[in-house]
């Protein structure tokens, strides 16, 4: 049960995303869990989630034995493809995991929309999205639940931290008993009465705290991301081989988690992406490659080969897994997807104009990269 810190924080974060209830967690992985709890999401059901995210939300998937199926991106935003969405649907499916990546919003009225008509609830990976918007509304407030991570590289960050955002009272009220061993929200430890199976999932008071006193400088932060990354935005845009990745129609506010773009090798004399990130890196501007493919790393083919999997899924459909979640978009990108962390968006104009002269000098000297 929640102490001072715990309760105001939540009351906190609630008022700020216009949400009905938040339950703090103990980070973002499980407030993925406590959702799909609350969802009802078990063992023998599949759930449709992007091959473009951090490994957290495949995790919570598998670990309540559910089996993911992966719906490509689309190449120009980053973000799951609404198109390859309602083809991977099957009557197994029990939600749909759209995640912000980068803190840019996906497409919620396209996949809301999916849910609505198939009636699979959807529950939006907000993890890197603080403060993000589509229409003008909070991301993590327009699916049943929406679940956020607080962990030390975020916008608002306790160290280790999460949360559940919903609207839905009975959502909270399951999400709530799961998160704290099975007890009722109404008794919480008061009482050693159970409602169902549960977990020791509950934010910390000195994590509660910490979060209070970030949450002071979230929106001055938030506006210097906006700022700058619109201003570096309008430079990349003018560097052949450069492409910013564009926002979905529908898009308001982008928490700038981090700032993306694809690298054209054929603009810089051939130059394969990771000669780029040495020569950037050289030039003071630290860069990273991004993720690879989470749809073919192997851990999931062990998991999918396990006893336990083989009992849930029939031989044909694991065996046929493979095949089924290809996803060439998410392929590509990951061969061209260059990242900026968050930090380097909160420094100067003159810091953005550093990044863009660096961009130009590679490029200038592009033919003398090694390979």
């Amino acid at each position: 049960m929640g102490g001072k810190f715990v309760i105001r924080f939540e009351e906190m974060y609630a008022k700020l995303t216009g949400a009905r209830h938040c339950l703090a967690v103990a980070n973002g992985t499980s407030a993925l869990i406590t959702a799909l709890d609350g969802l009802d999401v078990n063992a023998g059901d599949e759930v449709i989630v992007p091959p473009y995210t951090f490994v957290a939300t495949v995790n919570a998937v598998l670990l309540r034995g559910a089996l993911p199926v992966f719906a490509d991106i689309d190449l120009e935003t980053f973000q799951m493809d609404p198109k390859r969405v309602e083809p991977a649907l099957t009557d197994r499916t029990t939600a749909i995991i759209p995640v912000h990546m980068a803190g840019t919003p996906a497409d919620l009225d396209a996949i809301t929309a999916i849910g609505r008509r198939r009636r699979v609830p959807v529950i939006e990976d907000a993890c890197q999205a603080h403060l993000a918007e589509w229409r003008g509304k909070k991301v993590g407030t327009l699916g049943t639940a929406g679940c956020f991570s607080f962990q030390g590289s975020k916008n608002l960050n306790s160290g280790e931290g999460g949360a559940v955002l919903t609207n839905d009272d009975a959502v909270l009220e399951r999400c709530y008993s799961f998160h704290n061993n099975g007890r009722s929200r109404v008794t919480g430890n008061a009482a050693f009465g159970y409602q169902h199976n549960g977990a020791n999932l509950r934010l910390t008071e000195f994590q509660g705290a910490l979060l209070i006193s970030q949450m002071s400088r979230l929106e001055e932060q938030s506006k210097r991301r906006d700022e700058n990354a619109a201003y570096l935005t309008s430079m990349l845009s003018q560097v052949p081989g450069i492409k910013p990745a564009r926002w979905p129609e529908g898009a308001t506010r982008s928490a700038w988690h981090l700032y993306m773009f694809r690298y054209d090798k054929a603009a810089f004399a051939g130059a394969p992406r990771s000669s780029f990130l040495k020569a950037m890196s050289a030039e003071g501007i630290p860069c990273s490659s991004g993720y690879q493919p989470l749809n073919k790393e192997p851990f999931i083919q062990n998991i999918l080969g396990s006893r336990g999997f083989k009992r849930l899924f029939s031989e044909a459909s694991l065996k046929g897994w493979r095949e089924k979640n290809e996803c060439p978009m998410n392929d590509r990108l990951c061969t061209e997807a260059v990242w900026f962390t968050q930090t380097m968006l909160l420094g100067t104009r003159a810091d953005m104009e550093q990044i863009v002269e660096a961009v130009k000098k590679v490029q200038a000297q592009a033919h003398t990269l090694k390979a």
